[in-house]
């Protein structure tokens, strides 16, 4: 039987070590005689894993202590309303919104119900390949409530790794598919959120780090359930949260420091998406319209010049173990997502297979 590598954007592809440590505690997690599923969110042993959690976040991620850390529902489309609805108090309130690909485009569709949104597009086209303006280009304006971005658009495959410094003005940054995949410095944005998905754990949880100069700035019908403040004070449990997806993050979180840390990772990563680059960029049969500066080094598209061959190339490549190489439906193509927990060895199989179905096919 092959071995089996899971490319799929998210719900992605998990540490093996923590999926069998999961399998091993799941009827009775340290030794209470009950499975995680079953704990209180309020009990004394998954208050441990909370504060776990955010001790290890801390330490990986080098969060200072004027920022606060909340593990909250809805995913990354909830923080959608929510970073509006807790950032202006006002209907009228401008903002502004950087728009990189389709995720940072529905964010920015969704603020329009709260605020007077100004869409900024800094994604352009030259000699047929996609890129990103440098930030100094980007039409901010002075007299907007907060920015936002995303730093890696996992449809498209296009990723800004410069880093914002923008004077006086609240950033605020979708790292769904960025954070902990390689350094950033958090100081340099007032509000991080990431959904759990794909480098984190399974689905459940959105990751908020916050500047405590935040909070009590939500219009009044900010729902309680998307109310930064409300979910502060009451320490990421004003509802129930899910204890099973935050109980697995944690023991990645305990992974990535066990493995070096996140500048470890991060030396991982360039290397894994250099070497599918390389091979791309190699070929006569595939086509990456990424520039090299704005390529992702979490989501790796790309097309075969013969369309005709998507299928079967899908079809083979899954009797080789390598799973969800489709691209999203909006793109089409071929969408390799390599986050944290894809080994090398993922890589190197793809590749392999790739050059197999090029002599066979091209």
């Amino acid at each position: 039987m092959h071995e089996i590598y899971n490319f799929s954007a998210g719900p992605s592809m998990l540490p093996k070590s923590v999926m069998k440590k999961v399998k091993k505690e799941f009827l009775n997690w340290s030794n209470i005689g009950m499975s995680m599923l079953e704990i209180s969110h309020r009990s004394v042993d998954f208050i441990k894993i909370a504060e776990s959690s955010e001790k290890n976040l801390r330490k990986l991620l080098l969060i200072p202590r004027n920022y606060k850390i909340l593990f909250l529902h809805g995913g990354a489309r909830g923080q959608f309303s929510a970073v509006p609805m807790n950032l202006s108090k006002n209907f009228g309130e401008e903002v502004d919104y950087i728009n990189s690909g389709y995720w940072s485009l529905s964010a920015a569709i969704e603020s329009k119900k709260y605020c007077k949104t100004n869409i900024i597009n800094v994604k352009k086209i030259k000699n047929n390949k996609k890129y990103i303006l440098p930030m100094k280009n980007w039409k901010v304006k002075k007299t907007s409530s907060y920015l936002h971005y995303c730093p890696n658009e996992t449809i498209e495959g296009i990723s800004i790794y410069e880093e914002p410094k923008f004077k006086k003005k609240v950033v605020v940054g979708d790292f769904s598919s960025t954070i902990l995949s390689r350094f950033i410095k958090i100081k340099n944005y007032d509000l991080i959120y990431a959904g759990s998905q794909k480098n984190i754990g399974p689905p459940g949880i959105t990751i908020l780090i916050i500047k405590k100069n935040l909070f009590y700035k939500a219009n009044k019908y900010t729902p309680s359930i998307l109310n930064y403040t409300i979910n502060y004070k009451n320490k990421s449990m004003f509802n129930t949260p899910n204890t099973f997806t935050w109980y697995i993050s944690n023991l990645v979180f305990k992974w990535i420091l066990k493995n070096g840390g996140v500048k470890c990772i991060e030396e991982k990563n360039i290397k894994k998406s250099k070497l599918l680059y390389r091979a791309i960029d190699k070929s006569n049969l595939y086509k990456n319209n990424i520039k090299i500066t704005n390529r992702s080094q979490m989501n790796i598209t790309f097309n075969l010049i013969n369309k005709s061959l998507n299928k079967k190339f899908l079809e083979e490549s899954k009797k080789e173990g390598l799973l969800n190489l489709k691209g999203h439906n909006i793109i089409g193509g071929m969408r390799a997502s390599i986050y944290n927990a894809m080994p090398l060895k993922g890589i190197q199989k793809l590749i392999k297979f790739m050059l197999k179905f090029e002599k066979k096919y091209g």
